[in-house]
């Protein structure tokens, strides 16, 4: 029997997917205190419906979407799969009712009109909070300060805020203080999920006690242009 050009390629993406699921949980296993505690999170942005199959069949249980369309449009064409869905992307206002139905998780809230919002569209979603303290202009996230305001108003209007999460400077020095902040705080505020670490700086997220690496390059190669 032929085999299909598009079978031999997909067949070549779960392998890929696969081999590259095996080195990252082995980065996993020699930087963290606890390596059966961090979860991978697979980030698609940009990458077909195809390559969630190939990571979910690599073991991989949650997935991450940046952009609302693509996280709406792949759920709805992958739901045979059991799998979660953690929207990583920008909370408007206007989109947040759309982002809380189609997603398990809305990560990244670091505004209390996002949670107030939330609690309004949809009461008890869980949600993770966004901390950063980089000082970099361009960065989303709140402050410690903020951060801890916005896990009690969050609280308090009935969210289950699951986890805290960042995005780390560049530089070592700066990723190790921003994991460090986040482990303290997560400590500080009985939060269990710290949702640190990506494709380039996993290790030393890991180290500082990671629960949940998010990683696309890793998995998948260089992103597709969007």
């Amino acid at each position: 029997m032929t085999t299909s050009p598009a079978s031999s390629a997909n067949g070549r993406l779960y392998e890929r997917v696969r081999e590259n699921v095996r080195a990252a949980r082995e980065r996993i296993a020699a930087s963290s205190p606890t390596p059966e505690r961090v979860r991978i999170v697979a980030v698609t942005k940009t990458f077909g419906p195809e390559a969630v199959r190939a990571a979910v069949a690599a073991g991989i249980e949650v997935v991450g979407e940046n952009y609302l369309v693509e996280l709406e449009a792949k759920r709805e064409a992958l739901a045979d799969l059991a799998v979660r869905w953690h929207f990583l992307g920008a909370l408007q206002s206007n989109k947040i009712a759309r982002a809380a139905r189609a997603a398990d998780v809305l990560c990244g809230v670091a505004r209390v009109k996002e949670v107030a919002r939330i609690a309004a569209v949809a009461p008890g979603s869980a949600i993770y909070v966004e901390v950063d303290e980089s000082g970099i202009a361009t960065r989303s996230g709140a402050t410690v300060l903020e951060a801890t305001e916005l896990v009690a108003e969050a609280r308090e209007r009935g969210l289950d805020v699951r986890g805290l999460m960042t995005i780390a400077p560049p530089d070592r020095e700066g990723a190790r203080r921003a994991f460090e902040v986040v482990r303290e705080l997560a400590d500080q505020l009985g939060i269990i999920e710290r949702s640190m670490g990506m494709s380039d700086d996993l290790e030393l997220a890991c180290e500082y006690g990671s629960t949940e690496v998010r990683l696309g390059r890793a998995l998948f190669g260089s992103r597709v242009a969007a």
